[in-house]
């Protein structure tokens, strides 16, 4: 075959290579380069200590790397501030969702969108009325229109998880962070976000990268999953690889969570029905 009919993929969107952090003599992230393309969900799991929420604040620059870098879009973005990565196009959402529960929905909005275009340290007496079509086209991205005009403190949580999505995308993210995005949530809820989520990163070409410990989320909703133990990636590949994968299910023995995420990604053509497993 010639050169000009080999295939090659695009660029990546992210670029990680040889991550490493250590706090004290734990070695809590140790060399992990992985890479992200844009419109991909990829998923980092691993039990309870295994550097994934290190991984995480490494790329988004709460936290200097010991060693390696963080590549977005081919830019070199290791040991920037956080609001300098927000700035560039990464949003996150975090574990606990958190919002101004006396503002109402498109206020909520509205203020991530007002720090996006560097006007919180202005006075603007008006500011109400700033951005709020804007908000509102956010808000209808997720599904949440109807209720923009309510205090937050009325919704349930899966809808406060809803609206923390809409606040992540107040910057036109190019990269989303996701940190345990269905926590606390009732199954049908873990679903309907996830699905929502695939959907916006789908439609706009967002790459987005989220931890998760529900394996039923992981393994229905994840296009590619990464595997951590002891700072380590053991394992990168798609669902059906990772399912099988005996270093994967060395890690998990015990946990019942990988076992049970085979049982659902088998089941999932003929059933809707999903189950938790344990935390």
């Amino acid at each position: 075959m010639s050169a000009a009919h080999v295939p090659h993929s695009p660029a990546p969107l992210l670029t990680a290579q040889g991550l490493a952090k250590a706090f004290g003599g734990v070695q809590a992230v140790d060399g992990v380069s992985f890479s992200l393309q844009a419109g991909e969900l990829l998923a980092l799991i691993g039990p309870n200590g295994a550097g994934k929420s290190t991984c995480f604040n490494l790329i988004n620059g709460q936290l200097p790397p010991d060693a390696g870098r963080v590549q977005l879009g081919g830019h070199d973005i290791t040991g920037l501030r956080p609001r300098a990565i927000w700035r560039l196009g990464v949003g996150r959402t975090f574990q606990v969702a958190a919002t101004y529960a006396s503002m109402t929905v498109v206020e909520n909005v509205q203020m991530a969108l007002l720090s996006h275009y560097d006007c919180l340290r202005q006075w603007w007496p008006r500011a109400a009325a700033l951005y709020r079509e804007q908000a509102l086209e956010l808000l209808t991205a997720v599904g949440l229109r109807e209720r923009a005009d309510e205090p937050c403190s009325t919704l349930a949580y899966g809808d406060i998880k809803t609206v923390e999505l809409a606040i992540a995308l107040a910057n036109s993210p190019r990269l989303l962070l996701m940190d345990e995005p269905t926590a606390g949530m009732a199954p049908r809820e873990r679903g309907a976000l996830m699905e929502l989520t695939r959907r916006l990163a789908k439609e706009r070409d967002i790459g987005v990268l989220f931890t998760e410990h529900s394996m039923d989320v992981v393994f229905a909703h994840a296009d590619r999953i990464m595997v951590l133990a002891r700072g380590r990636l053991i394992a990168d590949g798609p669902p059906a690889q990772i399912r099988d994968d005996e270093r994967v299910r060395e890690v998990y023995l015990g946990s019942g969570r990988l076992l049970q995420a085979r049982a659902v990604v088998s089941g999932a053509a003929g059933s809707s029905t999903r189950q938790e497993g344990p935390r």
